[in-house]
């Protein structure tokens, strides 16, 4: 399993800033190895946002974005308090999920 995202969320009145930092490799299954083996894709597909449950961001991805990404997201609706939870799924069906208040 990878490394735990690094997840910031701050209220400003309604609105709530999202910032995470992903650990993953992001494999786009076009490079080679050193013995010139193509290494295999291996990079997130989907990643979900929700707040206290309810959905507040939803994107597909696909090989281009790159290593360890970075993303950034306002929503309205959202406290201080509330809680932010960010999910990844990749190519190979791993699956990572983490969980931080809003500030």
């Amino acid at each position: 399993m990878s490394d735990p995202m690094r997840i910031r969320a701050v209220a400003n009145g309604d609105k709530v800033e999202v910032k995470i930092l992903m650990s993953h490799v992001m494999e786009t299954g076009q490079r080679k190895d050193a013995d010139g083996a193509v290494v295999p894709a291996h990079y997130i597909v989907k990643v979900v946002g929700t707040c206290n449950g309810r959905e507040v961001l939803s994107a597909d991805w696909g090989p281009s974005v790159s290593k360890n990404p970075y993303l950034s997201f306002r929503f309205k609706g959202g406290a201080k308090g509330d809680k932010v939870k960010i999910t990844w799924t990749d190519t190979a069906g791993e699956q990572r999920s983490d969980e931080v208040s809003v500030g």
